[in-house]
């Protein structure tokens, strides 16, 4: 089942998100309509508190599409993944920063360049709740990073320069107030 995706404006994408067991309801089904969610929507990753879920889950897929195969111009120094994050936890990030342009579909038609440590190492539950703990680099670590923000109750926006969130302030009160058009569907604040 598609979800509705949380905009910029939900308390819900600013709250620290708690962990979860796994008793909790309809986790299987929910992991599900995630993906699905994320694939229609173009995404990459999708936390749980886009749509509207205030716990520790995420998902990410790397995988490129069609298009992005043709404009590649460097191999990734990690394979792609599709992988579900349970209960994350950062152990460290290190790394020369790379600066990439980002993009989030609680955020629709805002993108801007985001610093970012190259590798990130991670501790987490899979979707069997074994423990896994791995080392991401690349294309896979700055998705990791973005969504593990998300849980954080991190915006990418606001990792953006000064000057560059000054020139989407506009746009983010559009958003917010749902004057934005997209292909999915959206919750927005309403007042």
């Amino acid at each position: 089942m598609i979800l509705p995706i949380y905009a910029f404006g939900q308390p819900v994408l600013k709250k620290v998100a708690e962990d979860i067991t796994p008793d909790y309801p309809g986790l299987q089904e929910l992991i599900e309509n995630m993906w699905e969610t994320m694939h229609l929507a173009e995404g990459v990753g999708l936390a749980a508190p886009q749509i509207g879920l205030p716990i520790r889950l995420f998902v990410v897929d790397t995988h490129p599409k069609e298009d992005d195969k043709k404009e590649k111009k460097e191999e990734p120094k990690q394979p792609p993944i599709r992988k579900i994050f349970i209960n994350a936890r950062k152990i460290e990030e290190n790394g020369k920063e790379w600066t990439f342009e980002e993009g989030c579909l609680s955020i629709p038609d805002i993108r801007g360049d985001v610093d970012r440590p190259e590798r990130i190492h991670l501790r987490y539950l899979d979707e069997n709740f074994q423990q896994q703990e791995e080392v991401f680099d690349g294309l896979n670590a700055r998705v990791i990073q973005h969504e593990y923000d998300h849980i954080e109750g991190i915006l990418f926006t606001e990792r953006l320069k000064p000057i560059k969130k000054q020139l989407v302030k506009r746009k983010l009160d559009k958003i917010r107030k749902g004057e934005v058009k997209v292909d999915y569907k959206m919750k927005f604040l309403r007042k």
